[in-house]
């Protein structure tokens, strides 16, 4: 099994980050500084093919987890409320944002670091109502996208090249009503039955990696259609160049191989 390894962070940065986790559990998401032409670049914009950058990779902006959250809901209502006791099942039901505000929830750091290095960015909405359009891109990078519904796991799961850049992506089934604009949890995170862990059984599933933010120990394993991180890199990729620079191999090494087998003879 393949392994891409990292340096080891020194003393400092753990310490500097332990700083950091707690200054963000007050503050979900703290902006990256970044030119200011990058700073006033929209975030949230959907279905997006930037010009002048490479058009075979695009990454997921997971609004239906962070609807699930219940982030950015004014009710501030989300599934947890119900996991927790705080209501009933008037809370898997909850409505879908207007446009993706990352937070430590939904991977807004990786966000912010992919849009600033311009690569396509769709939704969750974009996938759901078009599967096909992963067809168009040779690598699809997901951030946490944890609720997701059948179709979008379908075609992320079919997709031959997937960076999983957070575990516990892919680990629970919403449906969605688009009349209403809401998302309903279906199955998964020990619902409806406490048995049910994946809410699509889903082999793959390395939720027992989330739990590690510091990341010391990361790297990158193999599965049969791409990569999967060994840690949840929230704080650590605003830090550590080497994790995009391993994004990057695995964009360019597949490109090629890619092109390698389906170039005409």
């Amino acid at each position: 099994m393949m392994k891409y390894r990292f340096r080891s962070l020194g003393a400092y940065l753990l310490v500097f980050l332990v700083i950091t986790a707690s200054i963000h559990m007050l503050r979900p998401s703290f902006p990256l500084q970044f030119s200011s032409a990058e700073i006033q670049r929209p975030i949230f914009t959907t279905n997006s093919r930037q010009s002048g950058t490479d058009q075979s990779v695009v990454f997921i902006q997971p609004i239906f987890t962070q609807a699930a959250y219940g982030n950015n809901n004014p009710d501030h209502h989300g599934f947890y409320d119900y996991y927790f006791g705080r209501c009933g099942q008037k809370c898997l039901t909850v409505p879908i944002p207007k446009i993706f505000n990352g937070s430590y929830d939904t991977g807004a750091q990786s966000n912010n670091i992919l849009l600033r290095e311009h690569y396509s960015h769709i939704t969750d909405i974009d996938v759901d109502k078009d599967p096909d359009i992963l067809e168009g891109y040779g690598t699809v990078i997901l951030l946490h996208n944890e609720y997701v519904t059948q179709r979008e796991f379908d075609a992320i799961t079919h997709h031959p090249h997937v960076i999983y850049l957070y575990p516990n992506s892919l680990f629970a089934e919403v449906k969605v009503d688009y009349d209403k604009n809401t998302i309903t949890l279906v199955r998964g995170h020990w619902y409806p039955d406490k048995k049910i862990v994946n809410g699509f059984n889903w082999k793959y599933d390395n939720t027992k990696f989330e739990s590690d933010t510091a990341c010391t120990y990361l790297h990158f394993y193999t599965i049969y259609n791409g990569e999967m991180l060994n840690c949840y890199p929230e704080y650590i990729i605003y830090f550590d160049p080497e994790l995009l620079h391993a994004i990057k191999n695995f964009i360019y090494n597949y490109t090629a191989s890619y092109s390698k087998t389906t170039a005409p003879s």
